[in-house]
């Protein structure tokens, strides 16, 4: 039988056009026989060669027609789905893949199918009506966030998807302020049409509400739930109406003509109302269009052409005033395809957006990495997105952040976990590249370092004819992704000593992979230390190790991330006398610290210096004082969290000539440590703000539940039928919440988590948990 099967993928091997995207493998036929097997298993391409687009067929048009976007969402809200679309759509999957069947081309890795989530992100790349687009698939969940974060540094614009039965969840308002911050445009996609209670008004009004943004609608549902059957163009009053014309309906055919009023006088009026409001909208944010339609079309709106008001939306969407809204089902695979053309009309190209680094670069390369995958094979992938010059195979490229020369040996396209060899890639573009073995997330890739030292020099000119240093410049050149503190740490050991050093490689790989993850080695047991993002994270991180990297490993009990904090101000003084060889060390200092209040939490002190010290002190002996407060901060006295909020002031310093620059770190870092615990010693706890999505049977449940974790109700609001509960809780009081909510309430309720600050504890949380610590309970 596998003889027959093997004959049969042989021939379709020949004559498949898929099959014909497995050549760049370069392998012996029978190790693309065993590929293309593995792939007939996973997405059904055992069935009849159809007409699939080879990913050599990607068009590389003029950098105006590429687009650049990520699909970002709440957990669940249809992201994979809506993607997994497109690619069928735009011809480049020959079946639907199914989220809940394991089969999507973007969720690829074996923790995904296994649990129906989004974990990393991944790149496609495809065509659709000769614009190229280079798309992101990014999480739902909170505890990979930073995977959103990476994606939108490098995106020029993105597609925010909703269910359209809950309207704005929690993790959508936070990826909301992700693309807020990189003041990125977007397009609202209102999916699940189709789902029972789904309300195009509820969910329009909540974008409204709450993410404090005018949504502009450009379609109106026909139909809502189990009555949902097409959609209106508000823009052109077309309807679009899908009709399968076998058992297969894949959302291929559909039926777009004008909406006429015999067709459906109430739709008629509705559309008719719902365009002279868009009309006005988009008159009152873009000037352009308010004088056409105050001179030319004042008689009569349903005059002006569809091309002018176009353009006026992308105009008003690209300046960030608005956001057009869209509705449809993926699922039911309806509402796709104006998406892709919404996605082409409104998202800026790479050359609409303003950045300032490029006019520093001029023509020359300058490009970011912004995420990194291990290959058994070929080693780390770096994903880079170009934005000026060109990459190209065999180059030597120079990485500003490492201070080092690389050379680049292949470039590849992305198709999640495909990849096919390209010979250049153009500005505005993204890729994978093969062999930089240095560069990680957040490193700025330009062709050479004098390069990187000409662009410093105009930026440079360009500050004001300031006198800078050129690693000061060159600062202002690198925009990195901010990494979020982790809340949650466990010991992780190997089965083995033998198995030790394996394991430390596993972690540095996962490490560079994913920068929210952080080892450390616990110096008092030398046991490594594993922090992360949340329960979720942890676990997919121990379940990575064991199926990639074959360790079995232990993880022990799951821990909270504190802080620790000062009460008063105190000062403390500390002598180090001490000869080493013929040299003899002499430090005496003097430090001050003062809590700091009212500001942002931050681990990094802030240090100033008396003007008694200030007159006389080297710059170069700062670097050293400034190294002994800041390392006296990551452990602090009472249980070894890192210390936030605080100010130091070094009060006086003297030095021996001879004194070594180590010797005035470690006396400084000794006299930080007495004046922290003189001034008095304050755990500080993560507090998170939590959203429980519950309905009424079960909400008193829940609420009891909450006040017995120290929880603080803030406000309950309604959705639909269900109600969402929204508090603050400690984390310390969430350990196997998720168990305990789904038996309390029959599996009906969902909840998120997110870090809001830190909060102080009460003494009598904080002696008990010293008790804990100690071991003596």
């Amino acid at each position: 039988m596998l003889r027959i099967m093997r004959k049969f993928l042989v021939n379709a091997l020949k004559s498949s056009s898929f099959c014909n995207e497995h050549v760049y493998f370069r392998k012996t036929k029978m190790r693309v026989v065993s590929v293309t097997q593995q792939k007939c298993s996973l997405r059904n391409y055992s069935s009849p060669p159809g007409d699939v687009k080879s990913l050599r067929s990607v068009i590389n048009p003029h950098i105006s027609r590429i687009r650049n976007i990520g699909i970002m969402a709440h957990i669940d809200a249809g992201k994979t789905t809506t993607t997994e679309r497109m690619l069928y759509y735009s011809g480049y999957i020959r079946t639907l893949g199914d989220v809940d069947d394991g089969d999507t081309v973007t969720d690829f890795m074996v923790q995904e199918r296994e649990r129906g989530i989004t974990i990393q992100s991944a790149a496609v790349t495809f065509d659709w009506k000769d614009y190229r687009i280079n798309l992101i698939d990014t999480p739902g969940h909170v505890d990979f966030t930073v995977e959103v974060e990476r994606c939108l540094r490098v995106l020029d614009g993105a597609v925010a998807v909703f269910d359209a039965s809950a309207g704005v969840e929690a993790q959508t308002l936070t990826v909301w302020r992700q693309a807020d911050k990189h003041q990125i445009p977007r397009i609202c996609f209102l999916n699940k049409m189709d789902k029972n209670r789904a309300s195009f008004t509820y969910a329009v009004e909540s974008i409204k509400q709450k993410l404090k943004t005018k949504p502009l609608l450009l379609q109106l549902p026909i139909g809502e739930a189990k009555t949902f059957r097409g959609l209106v163009d508000v823009v052109t009053k077309e309807q679009i109406i899908w009709k399968p014309t076998s058992d297969l309906d894949d959302g291929k055919n559909f039926e777009q003509k004008l909406l006429l009023e015999a067709d459906d006088p109430n739709l008629f009026q509705e559309v008719q109302d719902a365009r002279s409001t868009l009309i006005e909208q988009v008159a009152d944010l873009d000037d352009e269009f308010a004088e056409l339609v105050l001179g030319e079309y004042s008689e009569n709106f349903d005059l002006i052409p569809a091309d002018k008001l176009r353009s006026a939306i992308r105009r008003v969407t690209l300046a960030q005033k608005a956001v057009p809204v869209l509705c449809g089902s993926a699922l039911k695979n309806k509402g796709v395809q104006p998406l892709l053309d919404a996605v082409t009309m409104y998202l800026p190209a790479p050359n609409e957006r303003s950045y300032e680094f490029l006019q520093w670069y001029k023509d020359d390369l300058c490009a970011l990495a912004f995420k990194v995958l291990h290959d058994k094979c070929r080693g780390p992938l770096v994903f880079v997105r170009v934005y000026s010059g060109s990459l190209k195979p065999q180059s030597a490229v120079y990485n500003i952040n490492k201070s080092c020369t690389e050379r680049m040996s292949r470039l590849l396209l992305p198709f999640a976990d495909q990849q096919i060899e390209i010979p250049s890639l153009m500005p505005g573009n993204i890729a994978l590249t093969v062999g930089l073995k240095q560069s990680a997330t957040g490193d700025t890739i330009v062709s050479s370092k004098a390069s990187a030292v000409a662009a410093a020099r105009r930026a440079g000119r360009d500050a004001g004819g300031e006198k800078r240093s050129t690693s000061d410049v060159e600062s202002l050149l690198l925009a990195g992704v901010e990494i979020p503190d982790p809340v949650f740490f466990c010991t992780i050991e190997p089965p083995s000593m033998a198995k030790q050093q394996d394991l430390d490689n596993a972690l540095s790989c996962l490490q560079r992979e994913d920068p929210s993850l952080k080892v450390k080695l616990d110096p008092d047991t030398g046991q490594t230390i594993l922090c992360g993002m949340g329960e979720l994270h942890i676990e997919i991180i121990h379940d990575r190790i064991k199926r990639e990297y074959g360790i079995e490993t232990y993880l022990g009990p799951l821990q909270i991330a504190y802080r620790e904090t000062i009460l008063n101000a105190a000062q403390a003084t500390d002598i180090l006398d001490k000869t080493v060889g013929d040299k003899r060390h002499f430090v005496t200092a003097e430090l001050e610290v003062r809590p700091r209040l009212g500001e942002r939490a931050t681990t990094k002190p802030f240090i100033e210096y008396a003007a008694s010290v200030i007159e006389v002190l080297p710059k170069e002996l700062q670097e050293a004082i400034e190294n002994g407060i800041t390392n006296s901060c990551i452990q602090g006295p009472l249980l070894g969290f890192p210390v936030q909020d605080i100010d130091v002031t070094v009060q006086s310093l003297t030095v021996h000539p001879d004194t070594s620059h180590t010797m005035i770190s470690a006396c400084v870092s000794r006299c930080m440590q007495k004046a922290l615990k003189k001034a008095g010693i304050q755990i500080l706890e993560p507090l998170m703000n939590l959203e429980i999505t519950v309905s009424e049977d079960h909400l008193s449940a829940a609420l009891a539940d909450l006040a017995q974790r120290r929880g603080s109700i803030q406000e309950i609001q309604s959705r639909q039928d269900n109600r969402v509960v929204v508090a603050a809780v400690p984390l310390a009081e969430m350990m196997g919440y998720s168990t305990v909510l789904r038996s309390l309430t029959s599996g009906s309720a969902t909840f998120t988590l997110e870090l809001a600050s830190y909060q102080a504890l009460n003494s009598q949380e904080q002696s008990a948990l010293l008790q804990r610590r100690m071991g003596l309970v």
